[in-house]
């Protein structure tokens, strides 16, 4: 009898063994895992670069605008057309990508002339960052040179002569390393005359929000594969003074978030929210117009990826049914929540340019001037070309910026009583 229970014995001490290994295991498991924080190397805290604390500025009352520290940021001399200052400009900006050494001064008290719209409205978020902006201390600078930045100009196959020529002869000649022109047709002629980087995007020219759209989602795909630091669309209506741009966004570091331009209304504009919701809520945000040109940070513009790469911006500005730059300000402010630093250094035609004190005009970053319906519409600046042969003033402009240029009259030295 004991013999036939004798394998029945042996299969019970066998599973007595396993539980016992098995718990063990699990003992031992559970030691190791309580052990390992112990035997660890402490941790290094890297001390990260991060963005000034923002606080919206209160609104003094209806109809007011936000109020926040005026950026001064000392681009040049108030003696505008000094032969002397314009020789300095042209030499820090000589060589395409010198660097420039920049110095922004925050001021409260200055004058709001200089950098104002014609309202007066000072500049929101000029000195917070939101999310974004700039940061404090010696991390807020970042030195540039040209070549960090993508200049991306838009515009259409009808404006190659009118417009076109117009700022290659001119702002574009001193960039064309950096400025890559997006256009709706081919004009081989033009980039071998001139050798400029010309990028037919095979958009529609009908100037629809589709077509508006399509070309920037290829300017945005463009920049990334650039690897610049720096964003910056303008229209081909804007001359850009590249120093005092250059300047400005050294007062920022590209790996942060910034937001810069200059919104065409007085308040944020309202959309139906259909990324996050169903479309039944709104949103309110802020935009910089196209018109007058804008610039966003590699840091910020790698975060725009979900809703702008890759074909995805023409279907984020579908949803919301909004054009090109409108679409930009929404996926910055509303999906991203990082604020548009507004600044008045960037001026479009919509405007009256006239307005610009004359001798702040060489300080600004963009210009601009009126369309058909009002070629009046153009900044006052004395001396160089008559307004016959230089009804942009864009040819003026850039004589006293680049007196040396070869079809540039001579100047005489201007001074002041």
């Amino acid at each position: 009898m004991n013999t036939l229970h004798w394998p029945v014995r042996m299969h019970i001490a066998s599973v007595g063994v396993s539980k016992f290994c098995f718990l063990f295991s699990l003992v031992s498991c559970g030691l190791l895992l309580l052990l390992i924080p112990v035997f660890q190397p402490p941790t290094h805290h890297v001390d990260l670069p991060q963005p000034r604390p923002w606080v919206r500025p209160a609104q003094a009352g209806k109809g007011s605008t936000y109020t926040s520290h005026h950026m001064v940021v000392h681009a040049v001399s108030s003696h505008v057309g000094d032969t002397d200052w314009a020789t300095g400009l042209r030499r820090s900006s000589a060589g395409q990508g010198g660097s420039i050494k920049t110095e922004v001064t925050r001021n409260d008290n200055h004058n709001s002339r200089r950098g104002t719209d014609s309202k007066g409205s000072p500049e929101r978020g000029a000195s917070h960052g939101g999310k974004g902006g700039g940061l404090s201390g010696s991390r807020s600078r970042d030195l540039l040179e040209l070549k960090d930045i993508f200049i991306a100009v838009k515009t259409t196959r009808k404006y190659h002569k009118s417009r076109l020529e117009l700022l290659i002869q001119t702002w574009v000649s001193q960039a064309k390393e950096q400025t890559y022109i997006f256009s709706d047709g081919e004009d081989k002629e033009l980039r071998m005359r001139t050798g400029a980087k010309i990028i037919n995007t095979n958009c529609s020219a009908a100037h629809t929000r589709q077509a508006l759209c399509c070309k920037m989602s290829v300017e945005y795909d463009k920049f990334i594969e650039s690897q610049k630091k720096w964003f910056c669309h303008v229209d081909d209506d804007n001359y850009v003074i590249l120093p005092n741009l250059l300047r400005l966004l050294s007062s920022y570091h590209h790996s942060q978030d910034v937001y810069l331009g200059r919104p065409s209304l007085d308040h944020p504009i309202e959309a139906a929210e259909r990324i996050k919701s169903d479309g039944s809520v709104s949103v309110k945000f802020w935009f910089a117009t196209g018109g007058a040109g804008f610039c966003i940070s590699r840091g910020l513009a790698l975060k725009m990826s979900p809703w702008a790469s890759l074909g995805n911006f023409i279907s984020t500005a579908e949803k919301i049914r909004l054009p090109d730059d409108c679409t930009i300000g929404y996926i910055i402010e509303a999906l991203l929540e990082v604020t548009l630093t507004h600044t008045h250094l960037f001026h479009s035609h919509l405007e009256n340019l006239q307005k610009l004190p004359t001798d702040t005009v060489l300080e600004q970053v963009t210009l601009s001037y009126g369309g058909f319906e009002n070629r009046r519409n153009v900044v006052s600046i004395v001396r160089g070309f008559s307004l016959a042969d230089d009804p942009t003033r864009f040819k003026t402009v850039h004589c006293l910026l680049y007196p040396d240029t070869d079809w540039c009259p001579q100047l005489k030295p201007h001074h002041k009583n």
